[in-house]
């Protein structure tokens, strides 16, 4: 393994380790019910993302030594492969990005566990990004299949995430801060510890906001679907009239922040894609490199982000000294009909700025998802060097070829340069490292 090599890979993991559940869960259950304080009878915990299983071991272990009189029960939703051994807590393994009936009958146990609240109990909320697909339940007259070709459709057209939940969240029974609406009418506490994968990190952006007050509309919801140009021939019938009905008044708006007057919910962020840029921040200049944070909400076409990456890394090469250009965000991959691409918007970007920085021989480069699943593969992201470069140029590699068909994983599996770190149990967006030498 080269020196940058070592260094790429190492400033992934100190981004990884900042975000890890067993770790930040316990540090914010200590600082939410500090001692004395800590519950003492009935708590419910329910949750849903990639990261909510890991997050629901987390409470478990610290419950035990910290928690002697509370009883602990609950379900948590987790994307397939992202299980986390638990004893009272039920994981259930679902489908994301496109909902499946797993996920679906998992919502409706969250729903009716919720619905069984009292007055004094606890409800604990582990959210985390994946949680819109995972925790689907629909309003009343759209089914499973409805939101599965709903969300198929939205990924198809290239809509970024956060349009995607505005959309997901009027139609469902759960997020928009309906799952809180249930609790508090129920006269439940609510806590809710939330893993941050958005830019902004609202927590009503989070995993559409299961427990938080909602901004967006039923208007803003068909705005994005008309801005997508995505109709009848694409949305079903019953989504776009559930939409037309909340328009009018019909059925009720998401949770507002009128609605939370006199009552106890909070939304704790403990951990976000800012923090996990700043451990790795502090990583590289242990190593030499000067860090240059370019800031966790950069979006946009993962290829255009690569190109427009390769032209700041060549301005910041005339400071002529060692730095580090570290940025996250979540890019999109547009796919035209016809053309079935692998890999995902990690590796699509990374393959962009590799073709984009061809005159820039010495420099090196990593992204990757946070979660370990970057796209259609199994991999995280990918990474180069100078001399994964030269295995490229030696094995007549042309970029423009693969990034054409959207098949950068073939690419970098070609060089043997894939991130692969399964899954990570953990969901703070996108990670990547650009390092330049004098």
């Amino acid at each position: 393994m080269s020196q940058q090599e070592n260094i790429l890979k190492n400033a992934f993991a100190a981004a990884l380790a900042v975000a890890d559940p067993s770790k930040i869960v316990p540090e914010y259950l200590s600082k939410i019910f500090p001692q004395g304080s800590e519950p003492k009878g009935r708590c419910l915990v329910v949750g849903a993302g990639k990261a909510s299983a890991s997050m629901a071991t987390a409470l478990e272990s610290y419950a035990k030594s910290c928690w002697p009189n509370a009883t602990i029960e609950g379900v948590v939703l987790t994307r397939y492969g992202h299980s986390s051994p638990t004893g009272h807590i039920q994981i259930i393994e679902a489908g994301h990005p496109v909902p499946d009936q797993a996920g679906m009958d998992g919502a409706k146990e969250i729903y009716r566990l919720v619905g069984e609240l009292q007055a004094g109990d606890i409800l604990i909320a582990l959210i985390s990004g994946g949680g819109s697909s995972l925790l689907t339940l629909p309003q009343a007259g759209i089914t499973i299949e409805d939101m599965r070709k709903t969300t198929e459709a939205l990924l198809r057209s290239g809509a970024p995430i956060e349009e995607m939940n505005v959309v997901r969240k009027h139609l469902s029974a759960i997020q928009g801060g309906n799952l809180a609406r249930l609790a508090i009418a129920r006269g439940a506490r609510v806590e809710a510890l939330l893993i941050s994968d958005v830019t902004g990190d609202s927590p009503a952006d989070i995993a559409s906001g299961p427990c938080a007050p909602d901004y967006s509309t039923y208007q803003d919801a068909l705005d994005i679907l008309a801005k997508h140009h995505l109709s009848s021939d694409s949305i079903p019938e019953s989504v776009l009239s559930h939409l037309q009905r909340g328009i009018a008044g019909e059925v009720p708006e998401t949770l507002k922040e009128a609605d939370i007057q006199n009552t106890v919910i909070s939304n704790h962020v403990i951990a976000t894609a800012y923090k996990s840029l700043e451990a790795a921040a502090v990583y590289v200049r242990t190593q030499g490199y000067e860090p240059v944070i370019l800031g966790d909400t950069i979006t946009g076409e993962a290829q255009v982000v690569g190109m427009a990456q390769a032209s700041l890394a060549r301005q910041h090469l005339k400071m002529n000294k060692p730095m580090a250009l570290i940025s996250g965000g979540e890019c999109t991959v547009t796919i035209p009909n016809g053309i079935k691409g692998r890999g995902g918007r990690c590796s699509e970007y990374l393959l962009s700025f590799f073709a984009a920085s061809i005159d820039l021989p010495n420099i090196a480069a990593l992204a990757a998802d946070t979660d370990g699943i970057d796209g259609s593969e199994k991999n995280a992201g990918a990474w180069f060097t100078p001399e994964i470069r030269q295995a490229a140029n030696q094995q007549d590699l042309i970029p423009s070829q693969f990034l054409n068909q959207h098949d950068c994983y073939g690419f970098f599996a070609q060089l043997d340069a894939l991130v692969e770190t399964g899954p990570t149990l953990t969901n703070v967006n996108d990670f990547r490292i650009i390092l330049l030498g004098k």
